[in-house]
């Protein structure tokens, strides 16, 4: 259970509250081209306007502008979708502290909102600065944090504002952290873990998490290939952490000694969607280095050539194959929850034939298992950034039991860790 206040636990009437919410949305001409995080805000904010808070002044990073103003990373654009959303006047600030925020709260009515410009154009922000932080808080009487996409970083206005005003979670932050904590302390079982994404090292804590706690773990993405090549497959010009090579034995060996104690999978690619370029019009192929199952059937009467089992010096592996694809949905239909992060391919090529890419296949496939097409549907938890955004851009997030809004503080959550902006807040 939640340990933190929240909103529900506190006056909120007349008072003047700052919120922290995570509007680090997709722009493209300045136009937000997802509009998810920020509905997500909307139980929150309609919370705090519900139990007559005098006034809402709302803060956010957008990007990454390195503590300099760039008007490519402005906020601004924001504010059209939230004023949509909440259906109030949303009143816009040229700063996120000072002036520009008095003035806008000035001009501020009841039920009003005042939408505050990045954060991140003051490097004080990413620096958890005490005398930024105060000068966030100045105008306010209680400080709401609902940006769960943020709460891992020690920041100005995750961290240092809490000591100057009484602090709170709103209702995203407490849902995100029961909801991922629950599943990872106490699952509906069988529990499955699918961990895809780059680096191992990255994911090197979740993934030994999981191989305590999982009953099954899959992995795909780049990450697979170095777990491949960490078992001697000839993995072409693939995406590689040489420096990952020893963590991957390591792992297997663990995944291996947790399987002769119990009864636990440790799922491995088994074969590769190839080709030469990442480009939307090059040739793929099926290399099937474990099963051999593909190669024999697409070659019989024949024997299978070697060019079918192994990937060449001018190939990439960028797709788990179907025989690896089809062995992870069929394990979650044994499954009651699954947790996916990471996408097990390079999702962001478009095709040139219809909406799945060309090396996107077993992340459909995944998609198509967790929303009960093969049978089964599980419990499904979704969470880092790449996954997210790509679900987000088919547009099936409503599809899921709970998609995650935050990448990094999922990961550090399900890993263990302790996030300093869930921390800083008072005590129930």
């Amino acid at each position: 259970m939640f340990s933190k206040k929240t909103i529900e636990d506190v006056d909120i009437k007349g008072k003047t509250v700052l919120v922290r919410v995570d509007f680090n949305v997709p722009l493209k001409d300045n136009k937000v081209m997802d509009t998810y995080r920020i509905q997500q805000a909307l139980p929150t904010l309609n919370y705090l306007m519900d139990h007559e808070a005098a006034k809402i002044i709302l803060i956010s990073h957008l990007g990454r502008p390195d503590g300099k103003v760039d008007l490519k990373y402005s906020l601004r654009p924001t504010v059209e979708v939230l004023q949509k959303l909440l259906g109030v006047k949303v009143h816009f600030a040229k700063d996120c502290v000072g002036k520009p925020v008095e003035q806008a709260l000035s001009k501020s009515g009841t039920k009003e909102v005042v939408l505050c410009e990045n954060l991140r154009f003051h490097p004080e922000e990413e620096q958890d600065s005490a005398d930024f932080a105060k000068a966030l808080a100045k105008p306010a009487e209680l400080f709401v944090q609902d940006g769960f996409g943020v709460v891992h970083r020690a920041h100005a206005s995750t961290d240092a504002v809490t000591k100057y005003l009484p602090s709170v979670a709103g209702l995203l932050l407490k849902n995100e952290v029961d909801t991922i904590t629950t599943v990872m302390a106490e699952p509906n079982r069988p529990l499955m873990a699918i961990i895809g994404g780059a680096k191992i090292a990255d994911k090197l804590d979740l993934i030994k998490r999981f191989i305590e706690l999982a009953d099954i773990v899959a992995i795909g993405g780049a990450m697979g290939n170095t777990f491949v090549g960490a078992q001697g497959v000839p993995i072409g010009s693939s995406l590689i952490d040489k420096d990952d090579l020893p963590l991957a034995r390591d792992i297997v060996r663990l995944a291996d000694e947790e399987a002769s104690k119990r009864r636990f999978i440790f799922a491995l690619p088994r074969d590769g969607v190839v080709a030469d370029s990442t480009e939307p019009n090059a040739k793929t192929r099926i290399v099937d280095w474990g099963a051999h199952v593909i190669a024999e059937i697409e070659n019989y009467p024949k024997h299978a050539p070697m060019a079918s089992l192994n990937v060449a010096k001018n190939e990439k592996i960028l797709d788990i194959g179907p025989f690896s694809g089809s062995f992870i949905a069929g394990c979650m239909q044994l499954a009651n929850t699954v947790v996916w992060n990471g996408t097990l391919g390079v999702t962001e090529t478009a095709s040139l034939l219809g909406s799945t890419g060309p090396f996107a296949h077993g992340t459909e496939l995944v998609i198509d298992a967790l929303l009960g097409l093969f049978g089964h549907r599980p419990f499904s938890l979704i969470g880092g950034g790449d996954t997210v955004g790509y679900i987000e851009s088919r547009g099936l997030v409503e599809q899921f039991n709970h998609v995650s809004t935050g990448g990094g503080a999922s990961l550090e959550l399900m890993a263990g860790r302790k996030l300093p902006g869930v921390e800083a807040l008072e005590d129930k």
